[in-house]
Order: structure tokens, then sequence, then C-alpha cells
């Protein structure tokens, strides 16, 4: 990890986190690396059980897939808007296109990654978006 990443490390612990993608490798493998990091994660398999959680807490941070089985990521952007205004959304793909970024951007993403994503990537992104 870099050294300001380790300096700012404190300022992640006990942030939560949702975590929606329908890969259950995915939601483990980020799920392990944030908590590591000091982040309190959730998981959620498709957009309906996503909401649901929304509606049921208020996340720092919402990471979400883009094409999950029952929707897609984007969709769910405004609903997580309207339910949880100070949630950071952040999109992430495996088929980055202008287009896609565009769209995520029109529909209230915060910030867009494109998959694979590197633990430090991961870690960085969400560091940098709560700081600002």
């Amino acid at each position: 990890m870099t050294s300001s990443y380790a300096e700012d490390c404190s300022m992640l612990k006990g942030k939560s986190v949702l975590l929606v993608d329908d890969d259950r490798a995915i939601l483990r493998t980020f799920a392990r690396i944030l908590q590591r990091a000091g982040f309190v994660t959730e998981t959620a398999e498709n957009g309906k059980e996503a909401l649901a959680k929304i509606k049921a807490r208020i996340y720092d941070i919402a990471l979400i897939d883009m094409i999950l089985g029952d929707s897609n990521g984007i969709d769910l952007l405004p609903k997580i808007q309207e339910k949880s205004p100070n949630t950071l959304k952040i999109i992430m793909t495996g088929a980055d296109s202008p287009e896609t970024r565009g769209e995520a951007c029109k529909n209230g993403a915060d910030a867009y990654l494109t998959k694979p994503v590197s633990p430090e990537t991961l870690l960085n992104i969400f560091q940098e978006k709560l700081k600002s």
C-alpha cells in the first residue's frame, strides 16, 4: 500500500460498505480486503437484496457491480440516492465503455471502476471519496 493510504487508514475504520455483486467469490474477496482495512461490510447478491439493505441501514459506501442477476447496477443508483443520499455510490464493471461511464455518471455514480480491481486501487478510491 502507498504511504498515504497507511497514514490515513484510521479514517476508514468503522465505515460501512454494502457490496453488491452476483458473484459470491468477488463478494467474499472484497469483504475480506475491506474488513482487514477496518471497514464494516455487508453483501447483497442482487438488486432486490441491495435495496432491502439500503432501506434498513445507512451505508457510507455502496460498491455495485454493473451486471446483476436481477437488474443493472446503474438502475440502482437513483434508488440508492433516494433512500440514502449521502451514500457514496461506486459502479464497477468488466465491460468498460464511454457510453457506460456516461450512463453511470448521469445516474449518480460517485466513481467508476473497471475490473479487475486491485486491492490498493479499491482502498485508495474509497479513501479519496471519503475525504471529499
